[in-house]
């Protein structure tokens, strides 16, 4: 029966008093209220059905309702259950044991809740039971053996909980299986060679379950296998080559874990694989065939993805890479010993969107048909031995996001075809040996806007004024080239500019006051080049400035005091011999004495006395910066900049954690507005004693770390310590956000479509997207952020989690984080927004939601459920009064297409909604209607 379908049968007054009481039964300890009536009964009894024939609860499907408290045991008295459903709501304590009696019940979905203690093993009395979900809890100890009295049972996913003690061998009694998952479980242990006996079994994954030893030979000649995903764990031995007998497979994933040997599998039998991920593991071998098993991959026609970086594989890469799949969307090779040069025949993977080959010994030319691959979206060649050109048919690679050559042995001029990428975020091509000068077409990408990296090579000329249009780019890094002329003082057109690295060329003249327009700028280095006039005194403006270097110019005058020059360990001087002033830990003579002595002094004499220290120096300075320019200057430059602050520094800088300074309050953490160093800050402590915030706060450590836009949150810096009672404390410290919280798009399509790897935010809502003074959005709170297409510990944590009404219903049936999911809530966030009305609102009952009330209003009663705020707001301008009715059309036509984007992102099938990057791009469309209204 699919409880979808029925309709609760309700033939007089008695019968809804007795469902309204078994409800009572089932949810006595649930934090729910009813009132009174009949009618009252049926509405609270939505989700409960019972039989025709003999009258007695037979489902109850009470899933995502946002139930709380524990499960009272006399639900084991609705003997005529068949199914019972509370998954995603806050349920907690233990399973009670009376679940036993139900010898009716089929499923049990218990899932995402907060259950704990163990799974109770009289669960055997459900002698009928085939589906039994308990996923993303908090359960404990050992899978009871009396699971495998379970005849019938066919679907077991019991993933993230803590159970330990390995999988036990009792449960290959169970050869119904179709689905068994202990993922996210410390359960250790091996994998018994009992689960063999699941002929029936479809999809099996053990992700981060701890597990140890061989895998038995005997799973793979399960012939229904679609999904084996065994990755993060510590497995070993060679894979067997019997996988192949599973020739219904379309996932494999082995990564991170600790296989070995030839890699001797025949992909040739595996038709539909889809996915196949065998990345971190050691298939070390001195064979000269060890790549050959690429041959046996031509025969895969539905293969999308392939990862094989970091296995230690040596040799060559055969011809016949260029023969796979042309559905292949992702190939990844990096880190790897392999040498030789790129096969040309990569140029026939027209599929391919991502490129990663990093990391290798490759050498020789990059081939010209590289241009081929039109639907790249992100090469990573960087860390080979690449010499040559640059081919010009690089340009033709329209939709690349993130081109990554550096570190190779690259000469000649860079190409201007490259112009053409006009969807380029980040250009690196450091570390090379290319000459010549810095072609304007890209200069004028305005697409870039993370990365432009042209450092460490031999470029020549003057910095064209062209550079002012890169309106949107966070980071220029122009450093140790022979680049010569005036700083245009276009760069002030660089908005959004936070690293401006110069240093070690041969530029002249003065730092361009108009640099004053930079208020991001966070890092300015040119050091070492021949820069002159008066130390620039207008840099002490820039707030965000935290790092400056003005080293080996022939600057002169006083060091201001303010700003950045406030921090001896901020910024450096040396090698200006001619300045004064500035903050007492700098040494420096004050102002009115060195005018004195340069009177008495002859010019000569101070030379002959400094030159020669002053020569000592500047060689020890070079050989320290020539080494620390080795290492990837956004890594260094990010280590110097982030402050220590201590636990003593943030309780005096709340007041003692006052309320009057509490933001919110949270699962994880809570959140205190406060004062350091006279700068308005959030400070966000984590509550470390509550399950699962030590790794939110590890998470989202590591998205800040890997992440920065202009409409993400600005992170500070964090504090890792212990409190005056010896407690481990942790925080992180964020810009202040004073006008509180609303929308945003242009960050999710970064996270989404910009970021390597992929970020999810997990928890869209309206309290974690925050203006700042300029009214500008910024998206926080990364502690539920998962990553994509990576197997580090982000994506292993237990419990997946939001907020009631943002999150994307397919979530609440365990499946997979995704972008769409964000989608989702920010379709959410776009309707509220927009009828001021939260997804919560007490109208939306009874099969109405935010999406249909929104829906069933378009396209011709669009006013009925707008906010009219909106539309006053308007009203109160003088030329909009002036031509009143069209602007009230054209008005009404963009909040309309609002709605439609709104509603199309809150679709149920992720698969229908649209893509961040299709928001944004109707949104920018919208905004420049309304701009001319």
């Amino acid at each position: 029966m699919n409880p979808k379908q029925p309709i609760i049968y309700l033939p007089s007054s008695s019968s809804v008093h007795f469902l309204y009481y078994a409800l009572i039964i089932l949810l006595s300890y649930t934090r729910i209220s009813f009132g009174g009536g009949n009618e009252t009964d049926y509405q609270a009894l939505t989700g409960v059905y019972c039989g025709k024939r003999h009258r007695r609860v037979t489902h109850v499907v009470l899933e995502s309702q946002g139930l709380e408290g524990s499960l009272s045991p006399h639900v084991g008295n609705l003997s005529f259950l068949r199914d019972l459903w509370l998954g995603n709501n806050s349920f907690q304590g233990a399973i009670p044991r009376e679940l036993g009696r139900l010898f009716r019940l089929r499923s049990l979905y218990l899932y995402q809740n907060k259950f704990n203690g163990t799974i109770q093993t009289n669960i055997f009395g459900c002698s009928n039971l085939q589906d039994l979900r308990l996923f993303y809890n908090e359960l404990v100890r050992n899978i009871p053996k009396e699971i495998s009295f379970l005849s019938k049972l066919t679907f077991l996913p019991l993933g993230h909980n803590k159970l330990t003690g390995g999988i036990t061998p009792f449960l290959g009694n169970n050869t119904l299986m179709k689905l068994f998952s202990t993922s996210g479980n410390p359960l250790g242990r091996s994998i018994p060679d009992t689960l063999g006996h699941w002929k029936n079994l479809e999809i099996v994954s053990f992700v981060t379950s701890s597990l140890s030893g061989t895998i038995p030979y005997s799973i793979f000649n399960l012939s229904l296998l679609t999904n084996i995903s065994f990755d993060d764990n510590h497995l070993t031995g060679p894979l067997p080559p019997s996988i192949s007998n599973c020739s219904k497979l379309g996932v494999l994933d082995m990564s991170e874990n600790k296989f070995s040997g030839k890699l001797t599998i025949d992909f040739a039998k595996l038709r539909d694989i889809r996915y196949t991920q065998l990345s971190n593991n050691i298939f070390e071998s001195k064979e000269a065939d060890q790549m050959n098993f690429i041959d046996s991959l031509k025969n895969c026609t539905k293969l999308e993805k392939l990862g094989l970086g970091n296995c230690k594989f040596q040799g060559v890469l055969p011809r016949s890479i260029g023969i796979l799949s042309n559905q292949l969307h992702n190939l990844y090779l990096h880190e790897n010993q392999l040498h030789g040069n790129l096969p040309t025949s990569i140029g026939n993977l027209v599929g391919l969107e991502m490129l990663s080959l990093f990391g290798n010994q490759f050498s020789g030319n990059i081939q010209s048909t590289i241009g081929n691959l039109q639907n790249l979206k992100v090469l990573g060649l960087y860390e080979n031995q690449l010499s040559g050109q640059i081919p010009h048919a690089m340009g033709n690679l329209s939709m690349l996001l993130h081109l990554q050559l550096y570190s190779n042995m690259l000469e000649g001029v860079i190409p201007s075809s490259l112009g053409n990428c006009n969807h380029l975020l980040t250009l690196s091509l450091n570390d090379n040996k290319l000459n010549g000068k810095i072609p304007t077409q890209i200069l004028q990408l305005s697409s870039l806007s993370l990365i432009l990296d042209l450092s460490q090579n031999n470029l020549f000329g003057s910095l064209p004024q062209e550079v002012g249009d890169l309106k949107m780019l966070s980071e220029l890094y122009l450093y140790e080239n022979n680049l010569s002329g005036n700083i245009p003082s276009s760069l002030s057109g660089c908005a959004t500019l936070s690293v401006l690295s110069l240093e070690g060329n041969l530029f002249q003249g003065t730092i361009p006051p108009s640099l004053i327009s930079l208020k991001a700028l966070e890092e300015l280095d040119v050091s070492r080049n021949n820069l002159s006039g008066q130390l620039p005194k207008f840099l002490e403006q820039l707030k965000l400035l935290e790092y400056l270097n003005l080293s080996y110019n022939d600057f002169e005058g006083e060091v201001p005091m303010l700003g950045v020059f406030a921090n001896s360990s901020a910024f450096s001087i040396m090698g200006n011999s001619r300045i004064c002033g500035g903050v007492i830990e700098l040494g420096l003579p004050n102002c009115k004495e060195t005018k004195d002595n340069t009177k008495r002094n002859p010019l000569f004499v101070i030379v002959i006395l400094s030159a020669s220290s002053l020569f000592i120096i500047a060689c020890l300075a070079y050989a320290w910066y020539k080494n620390k320019s080795k290492r990837q200057p956004s890594q260094s430059a990010t280590s110097e900049r982030f402050m220590k602050v201590s636990y003593n520094q943030i309780l005096k800088a709340t007041d003692g954690f006052s309320e009057a300074n509490l933001i919110r309050n949270g699962g994880f953490s809570s959140v205190y507005k406060g004062i350091l160093d006279d700068r308005f800050i959030a400070i966000k402590v984590i509550h470390l004693q509550n399950r699962g915030a030590q790794r939110s706060f590890m998470r989202e450590c590591e998205a800040w770390r890997n992440i920065r836009h202009r409409n993400l949150l600005k992170i500070i810096t964090s504090c890792s310590s212990v409190d005056f009672q010896g407690n481990d404390f942790k925080a992180l410290v964020y810009e202040f956000m004073s006008n509180g919280s609303l929308h945003a798009a242009s960050a999710l399509d970064y996270i989404h479509n910009h970021c390597e790897p992929t970020i999810v935010h997990s928890d869209l809502k309206p309290s974690n997207i925050l203006l700042d003074d300029d009214m500008v959005t910024h998206v926080g709170d990364f502690g539920l952020a998962r990553f994509l297409g990576t197997t580090s510990y982000q994506n292993n944590s237990t419990g997946i989690r939001g907020t009631i009404g943002y999150v994307a219903p397919e979530y609440g049936i365990g499946n997979e984080m995704t972008s769409s999911g964000d989608v989702y809530s920010f379709g959410i966030l776009l309707l509220e927004v927009m009828t001021r009305k939260p997804p919560t609102d007490n109208i939306f009952n009874e099969g109405l939601s935010l999406h249909t009330f929104v829906s069933m209003a378009l396209p011709d009663h669009v006013m009925d459920v707008i906010d009219v705020n909106i539309l006053n707001a308007y009203q109160e301008d003088d030329i909009f009064m002036q031509n009143k009715e069209a602007n009230v059309k054209k008005i009404e036509e963009c909040l309309a297409s609002i709605l439609k984007i709104g509603v199309s992102c809150t679709l149920d099938f992720p698969s229908q909604r649209m893509s961040t990057k299709e928001v944004v791009h109707e949104l920018k469309h919208i905004l420049d209607i309304f701009q001319n209204i």
